[in-house]
């Protein structure tokens, strides 16, 4: 699934094939559909595997219910753009850009997982903006907050010249800076 999430987040989900996939791994070109039924099947595994990832990555940073409000947001903001950019991170890119190749059975699998994902948010946005640091409406700010970064795996490189760099660390600070009122 990892090397089919890098070839699907590189070259798009219609742009790989099957025997490219296979060659990643040292598998022969039919290999793959011993595991799975076939390449919407395989695709819809990468989108879960990302959104159970995310979901696992932001419980973790979380913890309990009694972290401040600004507190947890910061720590979903940063790991947001960890689950899109930190090595191996392709799953969720690749849900991001090949969301329509998948049929509508499938779509429902994943949006399930993202309505569980979106809840985190929602509940700490809602929180911000009953405290008064949120001005705008909790639900139009997690859309756009999320698009916002979810549009940064399209241009943000972390191996981008040393001087231009900036970290995931100064992108989530900056993100938070521009969302919250103190």
């Amino acid at each position: 699934m990892r090397a089919a999430a890098q070839l699907f987040r590189e070259k798009g989900f219609d742009g790989t094939t099957i025997r490219d996939i296979a060659r990643a791994v040292g598998m022969q070109s039919g290999s793959p559909f011993y595991h799975f039924a076939n390449k919407h099947e395989l695709l819809m595994a990468v989108m879960e595997e990302g959104l159970r990832q995310g979901l696992e990555r932001a419980h973790a940073v979380l913890g309990d219910d009694a972290l401040p409000p600004a507190q947890r947001f910061e720590r979903l903001v940063r790991t947001h753009y960890g689950i899109l950019h930190d090595t191996g991170s392709d799953f969720v890119p690749v849900m991001l850009y090949d969301w329509r190749s998948l049929p509508a059975p499938y779509r429902r699998r994943i949006v399930a997982l993202k309505n569980r994902y979106d809840t985190l948010w929602q509940h700490t946005l809602d929180e911000l903006h009953a405290a008064g640091l949120l001005r705008a409406d909790p639900k139009l700010a997690r859309l756009m907050i999320l698009g916002a970064i979810n549009f940064s795996a399209t241009w943000y490189q972390a191996n981008s010249r040393k001087r231009e760099r900036v970290g995931l660390d100064e992108l989530a600070a900056q993100t938070v800076a521009l969302v919250l009122q103190r």
